[in-house]
């Protein structure tokens, strides 16, 4: 479990003194705990044995315990692909590197089950379908496609969807037009950019409401997210899996066109008409394309041999 799920534990029976330290924690999470405990207490404005007691009740054996594995868990946060290439190098596998692969990602997969509660995907749909202004789809170098295959989903069910795409120094110019109304929503995996994270806040300070798509070390946009969907990343590879978080967005997708139901097929068929009136697909009018009706190897008769 994460520190900060810890520190937000419901069953903690805490002090007065015991909750300024963990508001302090929460508040600059987890730089805050960095620190020495003296610097801790002096900044909470409590004693130092208040701090150690507090970190007893939560279940380490002391500060040092504490701060170790708060160190790990930044570490962890901020891994890249090289200090990955050694750590994740396949020992002793006899499945090959496809294989092992593919069996780390479906655990993956499996994890992200109980990574978010369904109740949390139902906030997210009625964020979405509920907004009275736009949709802008935000992600990194590698999520931003995901922001753009949900984009591309959210435009079949409701108007006013944008999706940002790379984050230029124009995009930021949208957050003039932002306001109450309006719902974020952010794909942001670690190590967390600085851009995104600064777009968000921005966005926040203007009232935006934030759906955050994020993996089990939260980005900072976590404090600022009225609704947060988790997702594991590690598999069997220098690089973190964006599988689970691929398949979290079509699963709230999912859970719009249940909400939906017979709602969602007005607008859907409209946009249909409108792609068969432009031939934007194989199926809307095959002849003028030169292609045939029927799929498979042309016939003799086909090909204008016969």
């Amino acid at each position: 479990m994460a520190i900060r799920d810890v520190l937000m534990r419901g069953d903690l029976a805490l002090t007065p003194s015991e909750e300024k330290i963990v508001r302090l924690l929460l508040t600059d999470y987890p730089t805050s705990g960095l620190g020495t405990a003296s610097s801790l207490a002096r900044r909470a404005g409590v004693s130092d044995p208040t701090v150690v007691r507090l970190v007893m009740k939560l279940g380490y054996d002391g500060f040092a315990d504490f701060q170790a594995k708060l160190l790990a868990e930044v570490e962890a946060r901020l891994h890249s692909p090289l200090h990955m290439m050694e750590a994740k190098r396949q020992a002793g596998s006899n499945d090959g590197p496809v294989l092992a692969y593919l069996d780390s990602v479906t655990t993956a997969l499996q994890k992200a089950n109980a990574a978010t509660p369904v109740q949390t995907y139902e906030r997210a749909a009625r964020l979405l379908m509920e907004a009275k202004g736009e949709i802008v789809m935000l992600g990194g170098r590698f999520s931003r496609h995901i922001a753009g295959m949900l984009a591309g989903y959210l435009v079949q069910f409701r108007s006013g969807v944008r999706d940002l795409g790379v984050l230029s120094q124009e995009a930021f110019d949208t957050l003039a037009d932002l306001d109450r109304r309006d719902v974020l929503v952010v794909f942001d995996y670690r190590r967390y950019q600085l851009d995104v994270i600064a777009y968000a806040k921005q966005a926040a300070a203007l009232d935006v409401r934030i759906v955050l798509f994020t993996d089990q070390w939260l980005s900072p946009i976590a404090d600022l997210a009225e609704v947060t969907i988790v997702s594991p990343l590690e598999v069997a590879s220098p690089y973190d899996t964006l599988a689970p978080a691929i398949a979290q967005m079509e699963a709230l997708v999912a859970q719009i066109v249940s909400a939906l139901g017979d709602d969602a097929r007005t607008r859907i068929e409209r946009l249909e008409k409108v792609r068969h009136a432009n031939a934007v697909t194989l199926d809307s009018d095959p002849q003028q394309n030169g292609f045939r009706k029927t799929p498979g190897p042309k016939s003799a008769k086909q090909d204008g041999k016969a």
